[in-house]
């Protein structure tokens, strides 16, 4: 397996070797703020928490499997290094979800998806149509209006909106679990049906890990496990394949390379059958869809935990799988704002960071899955984004470690070398031989 010279996971060493320093706040920073401003700080949590959870990620994997060093500042601003991304102020870096000033406050609006803006008219009930790509037509409903109600209606039409820190720090809902990792926010853990009695803790090479995640924090999770010794699968649907896979090849292979392909017909009960009997088989099983969506395919914690497999069930969601936001839609941009977790100037809010709730939620995943390996299993792991960025904001910004970039932006991302990573298998290449292998028919 490829080891060395990866990007996203590429061991901080290995960098080292290459000439390259770790990245600092200032490529964080550069992601921070409007474009024709200077870059601002992000929270000191923000930069905090990522260095603890690299350093939770490179012990905990030591303790199963192959150390896993990695550069923190580097996980969170690697999409934008691939893409050529610049901090944008109001929008985000990616240019998908704007900040925009509600009746009563701010929120986040992510019409990321296709056919999102075919539900803003039902979701903002204007006057007149309102046309793709319209922001300023938004803008101005979306100013007379509450942000409780905006985010009420966008929440029945599956529409990624958000209030800027409707998600504090609870502790009531979210505490240090267990399998947490250094008591992040946004973590739960929670003992399941599975027997743990006289099940050892196990060597992450003896492991299967099934990956039903897509886009960001979930495949970040699988790529930090693979790389530990574990053997991944990622399994996608024919119909509905992994939304990264229209972005950035080097990006989505950053994330997937190593992990075998299994596609399924998911519309199908053979497909279904076939899925159900993989998950079986599993001894982690990662996700990243809502409660609604796993129980349409009849999977979930409750029908795979009476025995011994899977040890670990990781959820990761937007606003946790329980709760009456179970079922709210939401992206790393506008996850990252429900807990509050922006950057501020005399003008108002922006974001911070590229959808820095994914990377975030990732490795505080990673950490989970790896601290309920050594303890041998038996754990629901429930993650929400919304709340691990509550963690991470804060008033106090991180101390920049290095000249500010300028106005522009993205000196300090475009000028960094990155290495190159193995491209991806097509889509469902080892859809037969993983099948055959574990003796699904």
């Amino acid at each position: 397996m490829e080891r060395a010279g990866q990007r996203l996971d590429a061991d901080a060493d290995a960098g080292s070797a290459e000439g390259q320093e770790p990245w600092g706040i200032a490529g964080l920073m550069a992601l921070c703020g409007r474009p024709d401003g200077p870059a601002l700080a992000p929270p000191r949590r923000v930069v905090d928490t990522a260095r603890q959870l690299t350093v939770e990620v490179e012990q905990r994997s030591a303790q199963r499997g192959q150390r896993v060093s990695i550069d923190p500042v580097r996980v969170l601003v690697e999409r934008a290094a691939l893409n050529g991304l610049r901090r944008r102020g109001e929008v985000s870096c990616g240019g998908s979800a704007h900040l925009i000033r509600s009746a009563d406050g701010w929120v986040a609006v992510n019409l990321a998806r296709p056919d999102d803006w075919d539900l803003v008219d039902a979701w903002l009930m204007p006057s007149s149509p309102i046309a793709v790509g319209r922001w300023t037509a938004v803008a101005d409903e979306v100013s007379g209006q509450s942000a409780e109600a905006l985010v009420s209606r966008s929440t029945l039409l599956g529409l990624p909106v958000a209030s800027l820190g409707e998600r504090g720090p609870d502790a009531s809902r979210w505490g240090r679990s267990t399998s947490g990792a250094a008591g992040t926010a946004g973590m739960h853990g929670v003992l399941a049906r599975c027997v743990r009695e006289g099940v050892p803790p196990a060597a992450l090479d003896d492991l299967l890990i099934v990956d039903l995640s897509a886009l960001w924090a979930g495949p970040l999770a699988g790529i930090l496990l693979h790389r530990a010794g574990a053997r991944v699968v990622k399994v996608e649907s024919w119909s509905r394949p992994d939304g990264a896979r229209r972005g950035s090849p080097a990006f989505f292979a950053a994330l997937n390379h190593g992990k075998a392909s299994v596609a399924l017909d998911f519309d199908t009960p053979d497909g279904r059958r076939r899925l159900g009997a993989l998950v079986a088989r599993a001894d982690v099983v990662i996700t990243a869809a809502r409660p609604r969506a796993l129980a349409r395919l009849g999977l979930g914690p409750a029908d795979h935990g009476a025995g011994r497999r899977p040890k670990v069930w990781l959820s990761i969601t937007g606003y946790g799988a329980s709760g009456p936001s179970a079922d709210r839609v939401a992206f790393g941009d506008d996850a990252a704002v429900a807990g509050g977790l922006v950057v501020w100037d005399d003008r108002g809010p922006c974001f911070c960071g590229d959808a820095i709730a994914d990377p975030l939620s990732g490795m505080a995943a990673a950490v989970s899955v790896l601290a309920a390996l050594v303890d041998g299993g038996g754990w629901v792991i429930d993650v929400s984004m919304a709340d691990v960025a509550a963690g991470c904001s804060g008033t106090e910004p991180a101390a920049a470690d290095g000249p500010a970039p300028g106005p522009s932006g993205p000196e300090r991302l475009a000028d960094a070398a990155l290495p190159t990573v193995p491209t991806m298998p097509a889509l469902g290449a080892d859809t037969e031989s993983v099948l055959s292998e574990l003796g699904i028919g």
